[in-house]
């Protein structure tokens, strides 16, 4: 009879339910449900809608039940940076705000007249981003004070997903690293620089580890689907996951967890704090056993994602490579770490602007605009991974491709051309099977991240792109 985990991966566009368990040495996968998720505007605001995500995750563990393939323990990962605060009564104060809202806009003027930008970086080791914890604070402190002074707990999204599964209450190490307030050193809050901003310290708890055990299901929860399950906290940062999941060993690659977001960098011992690291805006994030994810964001499939919205889903992505092909001549480059492309009313039209403005000829086409973004963003790996190189010191053969994005052959080939670097995409689900790697390292179906590893190598399809 096999062992089953399960692992509840839910990004910004969707969320799946996957069980993993062990056959012959190998990892095997099983997606049981899958929604859709989505941010909504409500009250002029940009939200989460956490309360229906939670009937997902029920309604999926209902489906394991059904289907008579009942895991043994379950973990949740989402997205980095959002939280919500709950008051005395343990009741969300306020709307589920998500980072793509303009609550923070020229907010970092607030956090910085507190503490200087340089000062913040040498702390936690974190890049600038608007949207980073620290930030939505302060929106939250400026405009609903009162919101701050009621709240008892933050929880951050995985977090509140684990309470409402079980009534505890946890801060879990990679996704607090994201909020901008954790020092690297010690691998957690930091207590002076939250006292700093303003923030009542009561609010954050003790970071626990991936791998600890959180609790069971809440009796009612357990009543409702059937059956008992331990709850386990792997990194519920989905890059924390993805990263675990990169299959290999060695030291010789720079991994991309892509997807609606790539996540760009190296698996680090010990954070880069240095002025020089904060110029080049790279950050230092948790990961499993305390590690350090030293990478950078960059908007990653976002911008194909949010084109293709724009013309009613008309094109498949298949469709839009070969139109990308086609106007594979076309000269024109975007930054793809440009803020305009994190939130914009219509992607299309600002991708047209900014070329526009910088004196580019503009793209009318799909295949104009496909071929403006895709190579854009090869062309922005190959500047991380020199990036990188200068501030390790050496230079990497190959980089490793993990998540949804490592299907993306087009980008797959443009990025080997681009870095001059061996690409090696896949496993697509990293981000599932690290999650389920997690939970089976704290059983014991692992001695080491290192068997793990080797076994997601041998269970999934990693294909080769020759620079």
């Amino acid at each position: 009879m096999a062992t089953y985990y399960l692992a509840v991966d839910i990004g910004a566009s969707s969320g799946r339910l996957i069980l993993g368990h062990l056959e012959e040495g190998k990892m095997i996968l099983e997606e049981v449900y899958r929604f859709e998720n989505g941010m909504v505007k409500k009250d002029g605001e940009l939200c989460w809608e956490f309360d229906r995500l939670f009937k997902e995750i029920v309604a999926g563990l209902k489906k394991c039940k059904e289907i008579g393939k009942v895991p043994v323990s379950m973990g949740v990962d989402t997205w980095g940076v959002d939280f919500v605060l709950l008051d005395k009564d343990e009741k969300v104060l306020g709307n589920t705000v998500g980072y793509r809202d303009h609550r923070t806009d020229g907010i970092e003027e607030e956090v910085y007249k507190i503490i200087p930008k340089e000062e913040l970086y040498a702390r936690t080791g974190i890049q600038f981003a608007i949207f980073n914890t620290i930030y939505q604070l302060m929106a939250v402190k400026k405009q609903h004070p009162e919101y701050l002074e009621q709240a008892e707990t933050l929880l951050q999204v995985p977090d509140y997903f684990h309470y409402l599964l079980t009534g505890e209450k946890t801060n879990e190490y990679t996704e607090a690293t994201t909020g901008n307030m954790v020092d690297p050193k010690t691998r957690d809050w930091d207590y002076e620089l939250i006292e700093r901003m303003g923030y009542p310290t009561k609010i954050f708890s003790k970071l626990i580890m991936p791998g600890t055990s959180i609790g069971h299901l809440r009796p009612e929860l357990r009543d409702e689907i059937g059956f008992d399950l331990e709850v386990v906290a792997p990194c519920t940062h989905d890059t924390g996951s993805a990263v675990l999941a990169v299959p290999a060993n060695d030291d010789d690659f720079i991994y991309i967890s892509s997807g609606t977001w790539s996540l760009m960098g190296l698996e680090r011992k010990d954070a880069d704090c240095s002025e020089k690291s904060c110029e080049l805006n790279l950050t230092n994030e948790g990961g499993y056993n305390g590690t350090i994810r030293y990478l950078k964001n960059i908007m990653g499939l976002w911008m194909i994602q949010s084109v293709r919205h724009e013309t009613g889903d008309a094109y498949s992505f298949s469709e839009i490579v070969d139109l990308a092909e086609e106007a594979k001549d076309f000269p024109s480059r975007v930054d793809a770490n440009a803020d305009c492309f994190l939130s914009p009313d219509n992607m299309t039209e600002e991708v047209k602007d900014y070329c526009r403005r910088t004196g580019q000829p503009v793209p009318e086409t799909m295949g104009e605009l496909s071929t403006v973004i895709y190579t854009s963003l090869a062309e922005c790996y190959a500047r991380t991974a020199k990036e990188l190189e200068e501030m390790t010191g050496r230079t990497y053969s190959r980089i490793h491709i993990v998540g949804g994005g490592s299907n993306a052959g087009y980008l797959n080939e443009l990025t080997a051309r681009a870095t001059g670097k061996e690409i090696h995409a896949g496993p697509g689900e990293a981000t599932a099977i690290g999650n389920i790697t997690a939970q089976m390292l704290k059983t014991g179906e692992f001695s080491s991240v290192e068997e793990a590893r080797n076994v997601i190598h041998e269970s999934f399809d990693i294909k080769i792109y020759k620079a």
